[in-house]
């Protein structure tokens, strides 16, 4: 069954993630990001992690879903089409400086330190990833094609 799946896992890089396209319950497209997270990092690697809304199976341990945006400018987005930035297992925002570990979503350091990326429930099943988060419907590969919103920043100061 293919409903919902998203790439194969062999697909999610270590360095960087995959964008896919997903709608909300209001029917708004949003995009997402697949990284790939430490298994080591989530309770030594056993059967399960934890996260802010409880466990979740040890088979997506491995694997971590997000939506594509920074929480210090949430118009902002963390994958831009080619991959988000990585460094030492963590995301980073191109435009803040921003960092946010890749197993938990938490920024561990920037503008907006000690705020959560946004989780998209997704689970592992032969080799390929499935977005199973019950609030979103999966569209499709790649970013946002007609989006002429430019997302860039390079100043918090408006003139």
């Amino acid at each position: 069954m293919d409903a919902g799946r998203i790439t194969a896992l062999s697909e999610v890089p270590d360095d960087s993630t995959v964008c896919f396209r997903v709608t909300d319950d209001a029917g708004e497209v949003r995009e997402a990001i697949l990284v790939r997270t430490d298994p080591a990092a989530t309770d030594g690697g056993e059967s399960t992690a934890e996260t802010d809304g409880g466990e979740r199976p040890a088979e997506t341990d491995h694997v971590a879903c997000w939506l594509n945006y920074c929480q210090h400018l949430t118009h902002i987005k963390l994958d831009k089409g080619s991959g988000a930035p990585m460094r030492d297992g963590e995301l980073v925002c191109a435009n803040h400086g921003a960092y946010f570990e890749a197993d938990s979503g938490e920024c561990t350091f920037g503008p907006c330190e000690g705020a959560y990326l946004t989780e998209l429930e997704v689970s592992v099943a032969d080799g390929d990833v499935y977005l199973t988060d019950g609030s979103y419907e999966f569209v499709g590969t790649g970013p946002i094609e007609d989006d002429d919103f430019d997302r860039t920043s390079t100043s918090n100061v408006e003139f």
